[in-house]
């Protein structure tokens, strides 16, 4: 009888190593200089004090003091976390369904279906913001066509300035970023789960419930981060389309940076929010690790 020998791994080459380090080397140098770097800085600054310089004077814990002990900033930082859910919701909830017509039912159209989704990447956030602005304002698109189907017999100031608007016109622009984690989800699923489950006799809504949802729920939870970080912060969609009761903690860190000159408290405020944050990933990581273990 034969015998059958493992044959060992060759061992790497030195210039195969030497070129994926090459390659590693842009990314590396990305990541420190433009990430690691300006976070180092924002964490430097926050424990710093305002003398009117770039870099303030002295070492101090007042920034997080003021923080902490000033009421508006608590306010506005619920407000945001409550806008960027309601965003997050609306978004994932609008995206799912789309993503699965895409992964289950686009057939040959799901190349055309795709690139419309991915279509707003190639305009301008602004423009994207701005073109909300012009529907929801008082003699906008919205207003003029409830008008003139008589509807309403005049214009409305309810929809522009107002936290709806801000939730609207987010929603609207990170719903690629919810599709395409979904999609990614949700067309991994081995097609031979839904029909093991067919044959064992589950409709489809029991499939879905127990098949589906379960192994999608990882992109729906990526999906969820990526549009929630992101949203926390933002100050140019309440600028726009939201009015002061709009006021997101992203305006406030803008403003310290911008018109108060205060770099040191705008930092301190940031590292706040970043803190607030990461709690929410690291809730959402959990959450996640309890659904996988359950499924």
């Amino acid at each position: 009888m034969s015998t059958i020998v493992a044959r060992q791994p060759l061992p790497e080459s030195r210039s195969s190593t030497g070129f994926r380090l090459a390659m590693l080397l842009p990314v590396g140098l990305v990541t420190f200089f433009l990430i690691l770097f300006a976070l180092g800085l924002v964490l430097f600054l926050a424990f710093r004090g305002n003398d009117g310089s770039l870099l303030g004077a002295g070492f101090t814990f007042a920034n997080f003091v003021t923080v902490a002990s000033d009421p508006l900033y608590w306010t506005v930082t619920l407000r945001s976390l409550a806008i960027a859910g309601l965003v997050t919701l609306a978004t994932v909830v609008t995206a799912y369904p789309v993503a699965y017509y895409l992964a289950f039912h686009a057939g040959r159209r799901r190349g055309l279906l795709l690139f419309l989704v991915t279509l707003p990447f190639w305009t301008s956030y602004l423009l994207r913001v701005f073109a909300w602005k012009i529907v929801l304002a008082y003699n906008g698109v919205l207003n003029s066509a409830l008008v003139e189907s008589g509807i309403w017999s005049e214009p409305t100031l309810a929809f522009l300035n107002t936290p709806a608007a801000v939730v609207v016109t987010l929603a609207h622009a990170y719903a690629p970023f919810a599709i395409l984690p979904i999609y990614v989800a949700l067309d991994t699923i081995p097609k031979s789960l839904l029909e093991a489950a067919s044959d064992l006799g589950a409709r489809p809504f029991t499939s879905f419930r127990r098949v589906v949802l379960p192994n999608s729920m990882p992109g729906v939870l990526a999906a969820a981060l990526v549009v929630f970080v992101p949203t926390v912060g933002d100050y140019v969609t309440p600028a726009l389309v939201g009015g002061p009761a709009s006021t997101m903690i992203g305006s406030l860190i803008q403003a310290q940076f911008g018109k108060a000159n205060d770099w040191p408290f705008g930092a301190a405020l940031a590292v706040a929010v970043m803190l607030v944050i990461l709690a929410v990933v690291l809730m959402v990581r959990s959450a996640d690790r309890r659904f996988g273990s359950r499924t």
